[in-house]
């Protein structure tokens, strides 16, 4: 297993640049050029390929790269045999059902017969088999929520984020066929079978492990140990160390950045003092 891995990588859209946003946080060193095809890594045996997010699963799928970054939803709508690694963490999205707000319709059970508009005709026929639903799945490229104003469609399944363009064509939601979010994506076994995947999968773990944390230092009395230990347990608890003085205690740990306002106040009130906050690059576990 000679060359270096290869990655594919969206070129557009709204996965992009968290993407590569997210390989350099890992601590990969490429350039960029203003077309964007490839990169080579200049610190690791890796190959960046730019490609449109729809293709990367086709890509891994075919054999042309190793590895792929895309959305879980093309993953599922692909099929085949590909594996997801690691869960990214960004992009977030659902593949919902919707139906014009005055149709009338509340259930999937009530679309029986009825004309359907998605870029997702695998994962909708899948659904509507499993729900017993017969309809006629229309696969749309590009505008999908415009299908039934224009009369090509009674209802769509269709990506949102925050549902604005539903509701700007006057859709609303009635079911989610699945949650979506970016994805490490390989084919079977790829982890096992290929050590060049372990110790990428390693340095975006901890990056993604690091996000949403911090490192909190604090002086305490050491007769506190047992209430901070309740208050903040951490990855494998916190790090007790003595001081010069005794009845002093300095206490380590990594805590969740959202819970803040919450620790701050109770350790200050079990005695905590000098407490310091700093953010993490990464974990490694």
């Amino acid at each position: 297993m000679n060359g270096r891995l290869r990655l594919a990588v969206p070129n557009k859209g709204r996965l992009a640049e968290p993407s590569v946003d997210l390989l350099r946080s890992a601590g990969l060193d490429f350039e960029l050029s203003e077309r964007r095809l490839s990169a080579l890594v200049t610190n690791a045996d890796l190959e960046l390929l730019f490609v449109r997010t729809e293709d990367v699963a086709e890509y891994v799928a075919d054999g042309l790269v190793e590895l792929g970054l895309t959305g879980a939803d093309l993953v599922a709508e692909h099929g085949g045999e590909l594996t997801t690694i690691l869960p990214l963490g960004f992009g977030a999205c659902s593949l919902v059902l919707a139906v014009p707000r005055d149709a009338g319709v509340e259930a999937v059970s009530q679309l029986a017969g009825a004309r359907i508009a998605t870029s997702f005709p695998r994962t909708t026929q899948a659904y509507l088999a499993t729900s017993g639903v017969e309809a006629q799945v229309v696969e749309v490229r590009g505008a999908v929520e415009v299908t039934p104003q224009l009369g090509v469609a009674d209802a769509v399944v269709d990506l949102v984020a925050s549902g604005s363009t539903l509701r700007m064509n006057g859709l609303t939601p009635i079911a989610t066929l699945l949650a979506s979010e970016a994805v490490l994506v390989g084919r079977d076994g790829a982890g096992e079978r290929d050590p060049r995947v372990a110790p990428l999968v390693d340095m975006l773990r901890s990056v993604l492990d690091a996000r949403g944390r911090e490192y909190m230092m604090m002086n305490a009395p050491a007769d506190a140990i047992d209430r901070i230990r309740e208050l903040i347990p951490g990855l494998s608890g916190p790090t007790v160390m003595p001081l010069a003085d005794p009845s002093q205690i300095a206490v380590h740990s990594v805590v969740e950045r959202s819970q803040l306002w919450r620790l701050v106040p109770e350790l200050k009130a079990a005695g905590a003092r000098d407490i310091l906050v700093v953010p993490i690059e990464k974990v490694m576990r």
